[in-house]
């Protein structure tokens, strides 16, 4: 694998023919910012309610600061390495550190988060246009009956043939960066009305309960707890479009602060619609906060509003999808064609690995009805190995001579965290999935 950028117009490697030589049309920090939130807002916010129920308010509310700042070291690690370096991808980063074993890691780790997180993606926009059968109807099924035309194969055909295709077909990163504004703009919506909704019910005195702090009442609810944490580790994993992002920005320092700008912003939207939509549904709110909108209370106004919540956040996932596959499909091409040119610049190979990718997506969503113990692991190995573990060993490496005592101290407590908190979530999830059989 040649981990030296070969062309600016390049997929697989992001974009830039060289670091010292600015892009002809500069992107800009806003325009970074947008896609940055973007990766990092997708479906794991519609999981942050119910992960204040498990932990309670205050741990959560600690956990999300805690695991953002974590987030921008890890960042941190990956853009200064990947400056001191030749590689201009997170792949190649890995192979100047470990060889190959270390490329197709990350490679791996890219296909089974992204690959996963469409087709959860396209499976919870099946879900509000199409429903889940007579007991919980679509949006479409709703307003118009049910028809051929919005069945849920039907409906998400037209959305991968008529939104996400053109989307995916763009050969930049910062190509989309006003989708990607639009996508932070609805998620803002979505917030914004649950907190609405929220302030309401609280006025009238009709919000429920909630903790501060978790009920610890045995060893399973302490365990419970650490089942939370990979559902914010992946609410931030965001890592697969760092180097598309940054590379094609160019300045390691306008990376930093858009990455910085993006976690706050992601983390006021992530604490804001856990802590209303917890008051809004208290223990009953369920690990996709969308299930509980499609419990309508029969007023006029309330349907109306639970509609624009779920459709609200349907369109946000459309146009997070083409972000989300960018990476993705540059790390599949760079695992299966390491010497083959530049993605980008070869009209043919990108369009077969688009479509491939696409078709691929769609016949999965459709083919299985839920995947949220998929997500569940995803988060638990994964992404936690893009966003923590592949960071800090490449900083323990530090095959540059770069890394401080603090950044090692820092690489090393990271590392062990991340892998003891996904041990233990792991055992936790596999002790409930084979209990709940039982």
């Amino acid at each position: 694998m040649a981990p030296a950028v070969k062309d600016d117009a390049g997929a697989r490697v992001p974009l830039l023919p060289d670091l010292d030589s600015p892009p002809e049309k500069g992107p800009s920090i806003p325009g970074a910012v947008f896609n940055v939130s973007t990766s990092i807002i997708g479906a794991g916010i519609m999981s942050i309610p119910a992960t204040l129920k498990v932990l309670g308010v205050v741990p959560a509310f600690v956990m999300i600061v805690v695991i953002g700042v974590i987030v921008d070291i890890s960042v941190e690690f990956l853009l200064r390495f990947t400056y001191n370096g030749e590689s201009r991808t997170y792949a190649g980063l890995m192979y100047e550190s470990f060889g190959r074993v270390g490329s197709v890691a990350v490679q791996i780790c890219v296909m089974l988060t992204n690959l996963g997180c469409l087709i959860i993606y396209l499976i919870i926009i099946g879900d509000v246009l199409s429903g889940k059968g007579a007991e919980h109807l679509g949006v479409l099924q709703e307003w118009f009956g049910v028809h051929w035309w919005n069945e849920r194969a039907v409906a998400i055909l037209f959305i991968v043939l008529f939104v996400m295709l053109p989307l995916v077909l763009y050969r930049r990163v910062e190509s989309l960066w006003l989708s990607s504004a639009v996508a932070v703009f609805l998620a803002v919506v979505f917030v914004g009305i649950c907190s609405v909704m929220a302030i309401y019910a609280l006025s009238r005195g009709e919000t429920r309960s909630i903790r501060i702090v978790p009920e610890l009442d045995n060893g399973a609810s302490f365990f419970n707890l650490f089942t939370a944490c990979p559902v914010i580790i992946t609410a931030f994993t965001f890592h697969f479009n760092v180097h598309p992002i940054g590379v094609e920005l160019g300045k390691p320092a306008a990376m930093i602060s858009a990455v910085r700008i993006s976690l706050v912003l992601c983390g006021a939207l992530y604490f804001t619609i856990g802590i209303f939509g917890y008051l809004l549904f208290g223990d009953s709110v369920m690990d996709d906060i969308l299930v509980n909108f499609d419990q309508g209370s029969g007023s006029t106004i309330s349907s109306l509003l639970n509609d624009i919540v779920r459709l609200s956040y349907a369109l946000h996932l459309m146009l997070v999808f083409p972000l989300v596959n960018f990476s993705l499909r540059a790390n599949i091409d760079e695992l299966l064609f390491p010497k083959r040119a530049v993605l980008a610049t070869d009209n043919k190979r990108f369009v077969i690995l688009t479509l491939v990718l696409l078709g691929f997506s769609y016949v999965a969503a459709i083919a299985i009805p839920s995947i949220w113990y998929f997500f569940q692991f995803m988060g638990s190995t994964s992404a936690v190995c893009l966003a923590f573990i592949f960071p800090g060993v490449i900083a323990l490496r530090d095959i540059h001579g770069i890394s401080t005592r603090r950044d090692r101290i820092i690489a090393a407590a990271m590392v062990i965290l991340a892998v003891v908190t996904s041990i233990i979530a792991i055992s936790t999830n596999i002790y409930k999935l084979v209990g709940n059989k039982s």
